[in-house]
């Protein structure tokens, strides 16, 4: 299903990633992953899974937190010496980039993210995490620590049989071009966010179980 390809040094800001190119065979995407540091099987190695996003990660776009938090998410894995980001290749939460441009269109007209791509015949998350278990397999990597505020990945890994011993929140601070984009993440999509939003009123299963037994500890 996905065949690994090469590798090579990618000097940062932060320090020097290895990056691996791996191919999903099924649908031609060049998914990657940015090593650092070493591990051993038994490790719980910190991991950030890390959506696609041109207009965040490379057009410095204010409308979504997707750059800021690749960047600290590279940052916090080269201080801590040890982790990967598994950099995949499915922009606008899986209906790509023609359509998240006119997602983005309905949303300057006042519709919020998850209406915006269901309005465009969409669901709110499209996105699939298949691709990530032999990926992490090729890296030696049984368990995570996982960087991520979305239960949603935590459960998709487990299913995949990865051992997640940790959900790591990776917040970063709204502006104010996208605080309603990341009020909405909360409220529509069960991220557990600390800032001031409003409590969800549909949460995943998988977020209500976590704010369950963070409230007995």
């Amino acid at each position: 299903m996905v065949q690994y390809i090469t590798s090579s040094d990618l000097p940062t800001p932060w320090g020097t990633f290895k990056l691996h190119v791996f191919l999903e065979q099924s649908t031609g995407r060049e998914h990657l992953a940015l090593s650092f540091g070493q591990w051993q099987a038994q490790d719980a190695v910190l991991l950030r899974m890390h959506s696609e996003c041109l207009t965040g990660d490379a057009l410095f776009s204010l409308r979504c937190d997707c750059g800021p938090q690749l960047q600290r998410a590279m940052q916090r894995i080269a201080e801590l010496g040890q982790g990967v980001v598994l950099y995949l290749r499915q922009e606008g939460r899986g209906i790509g980039l023609l359509n998240k441009i006119r997602a983005y269109d309905l949303q300057d007209q006042g519709l919020d993210t998850v209406q915006a791509n269901e309005h465009l015949g969409f669901a709110a998350d499209m996105r699939n995490y298949e691709c990530c278990q032999p990926m992490l397999e090729h890296l030696g990597i049984k368990q995570v620590r996982l960087l991520t505020n979305n239960p949603r990945k935590v459960a998709a890994l487990r299913e995949l049989g990865v051992d997640v011993t940790e959900r790591v929140p990776h917040e970063i601070p709204a502006n104010m071009h996208n605080r309603d984009y990341l009020k909405t993440k909360a409220s529509r999509l069960g991220h557990l966010l600390g800032q001031d939003f409003d409590p969800p009123a549909l949460m995943p299963e998988a977020a209500q179980l976590e704010l369950d037994t963070t409230k007995k500890e």
